[in-house]
């Protein structure tokens, strides 16, 4: 598969051609930086150097890029994919979109939360969380690529809404995400002195993957979710971990809540389920397409706790992005995604 990459100076972009890179049945075709354009990106990536010395090109040779590729992932800031995406229907190409512009299913909800007007509205896209819509990715042409938080938020608790162990009001997620989840431009709040020896919250109850987790958990409830969902930024460098709070059903027992678990993620390869009173550890994913996953109940108020961790650069990103890809042209979706995590 011919694969290109629009946007691969940013962190997923330099992500996707690694894994890109360690893909059996995988090349590079083009990629392109519209800062960097002329530049190799080895120079600007140095760990890429002898094995992707490629030249960065304009998105203006898009028409070029769609002919020589099978595969097009836009890795770019959310806005810019819509218009691309609209100019390449119909080339024949399958697109994977890593930003948010696809993965809407009312695009006044992506209007409303992202505040620009929506440049595709007609477009059919899959929401890509693999482990969720595989047939659907399967036949897709298009596939909105999952947020980090989302992807790991969602996956914590969908099975117990499916199962309906939980109730859908009052349900809190409190997420973590290191310092690459901001992107690799300058801002003072990703600077060194400004994030070491730090952590704090942002965008408390107006964070964009808010809706998005919403989305995916009332579809799977079969009503209207609302949550709270506070995002953190940890002084790390990759990693998210979501601890998810939901008020159980009267009756819901231990077994239950495993079961649930078991029946819909007990084939999933990656997906690590840990059980009862396991806590998940970003250091125990770090550079792996792995999610792991555990959870304990409290009796006292009633609640069940859903702990995951996932690599936002990996799973949260690039890796699923693979994944996804994988799956569209027919292929075991664990082909150049079996790496261990990387340990310590």
């Amino acid at each position: 598969m011919r694969a290109s990459v629009i946007g691969a100076t940013g962190f997923a972009g330099a992500e996707l051609l690694r894994l890109l890179d360690g893909h059996p049945q995988a090349e590079v075709a083009y990629i392109t930086s519209e800062s960097s354009t002329g530049e190799d990106i080895a120079a600007m990536y140095p760990h890429l150097r002898g094995r992707i010395d490629k030249q960065l090109i304009s998105m203006n040779e898009l028409e070029k890029i769609a002919k020589g590729s099978d595969v097009i992932f836009i890795a770019l800031p959310h806005g810019h994919a819509m218009k691309i995406g609209k100019m390449l229907r119909g080339s024949g190409v399958k697109i994977i979109d890593l930003g948010g512009d696809y993965r809407f299913r009312d695009v006044k909800v992506f209007e409303k939360w992202y505040k620009v007007p929506h440049a595709d509205p007609e477009a059919k896209a899959v929401y890509g969380l693999t482990e969720l819509y595989r047939k659907d990715v399967a036949a897709a042409e298009l596939v909105a690529n999952p947020g980090c938080y989302t992807t790991c938020s969602i996956l914590a608790l969908v099975p117990l809404l499916k199962a309906g162990l939980i109730e859908t009001k009052g349900i809190v997620v409190d997420a973590k995400s290191g310092t690459t989840g901001a992107g690799r431009g300058l801002k003072l709040g990703s600077l060194y002195c400004s994030v070491n020896e730090n952590f704090h919250a942002y965008g408390v109850a107006t964070h964009r993957h808010t809706p998005e987790i919403e989305q995916i958990y009332s579809e799977f409830a079969g009503e209207d979710v609302v949550i709270q969902f506070t995002p953190h930024l940890l002084p790390v460098d990759r990693g998210i971990l979501a601890t998810c709070y939901a008020m159980l059903k009267p009756g819901v027992t231990d077994a239950d809540i495993e079961n649930a678990f078991k029946e819909m993620y007990g084939a999933e390869f990656f997906i690590r389920l840990l059980g009862k009173g396991a806590c998940p550890e970003i250091k125990n994913i770090r550079a792996s397409n792995y999610v792991d996953i555990g959870w304990q109940t409290d009796a006292r108020t009633g609640r069940v706790i859903v702990m995951s961790a996932l690599d936002n650069l990996v799973k949260g990103a690039a890796g699923q992005a693979v994944q996804n890809m994988n799956v569209m042209f027919g292929l075991d979706e664990t082909t150049g995604l079996r790496q261990l995590p990387v340990y310590p």
